[in-house]
C-alpha cells in the first residue's frame, strides 16, 4: 500500500515567498507566506545616504566612491537565506516529504545554497521562473509533473 507523502511547493522571488500545498482534490492552496521587511525601502534607508569620497593627489576634484554592492540585491540575498532557514526548520520538523522550489534563477541559487543536506534530499523539482504573482489555480500547469495524482476508490 502506498504511503502518503506530503508535498510543499515554494514560490519565491527576492521579496516574497509563498508556501503552497495540494489539497485532497489536487487543488493548490497557499498555506503561508513570507515577505521581506526591507523590500520597498529606499537605498538610503538600507545604508548610509552617500558613498564615501576620495580625491587624487595633485587634483582638487573629489570623486564619490561607488558602493561595491547594491543594497537591494544584498537584501534579496538575505531574504533568500531566510527562506532557506525556514525550509530547513520545516524539514527538521518533518513538515514535508517532498519539496519543489520555484524562483527566478538568482533567487533559486541563493535559496539552494542555504539548504542543508536533509532539505536538499527532499527536493524533487526546481523551476527557474518568477511565478510569485501567479494565483494558486494558475500554478497547476507549472507543477503538475511533481504533484502525484489523487487516487479515488470507486464504491
Amino acid at each position: 500500500m502506498p504511503t502518503h507523502r506530503t508535498l510543499l511547493i515554494v514560490v519565491a522571488d527576492g521579496e516574497h515567498a509563498r508556501f503552497v500545498r495540494p489539497s485532497g482534490d489536487n487543488a493548490l492552496h497557499t498555506v503561508s507566506h513570507l515577505d521581506s521587511d526591507t523590500a520597498h525601502q529606499r537605498s538610503s534607508d538600507l545604508r548610509s545616504d552617500h558613498p564615501g569620497a576620495s580625491f587624487h593627489t595633485g587634483a582638487s576634484a573629489h570623486h564619490a566612491i561607488t558602493p561595491r554592492h547594491d543594497p537591494h540585491e544584498m537584501e534579496k540575498e538575505k531574504f533568500a537565506k531566510l527562506v532557506a532557514e525556514r525550509l530547513n526548520a520545516a524539514a527538521e520538523r518533518s513538515e514535508f516529504d517532498d519539496l519543489v522550489l520555484i524562483a527566478p534563477p538568482h533567487t533559486l541559487t541563493a535559496i539552494r545554497e542555504g539548504l542543508d543536506s536533509d532539505t536538499t534530499d527532499r527536493m524533487i523539482g526546481m523551476l527557474e521562473r518568477d511565478l510569485v504573482k501567479t494565483p494558486d489555480h494558475e500554478l497547476w500547469s507549472h507543477v503538475k509533473s511533481w504533484v502525484p495524482p489523487v487516487h479515488r476508490t470507486v464504491l
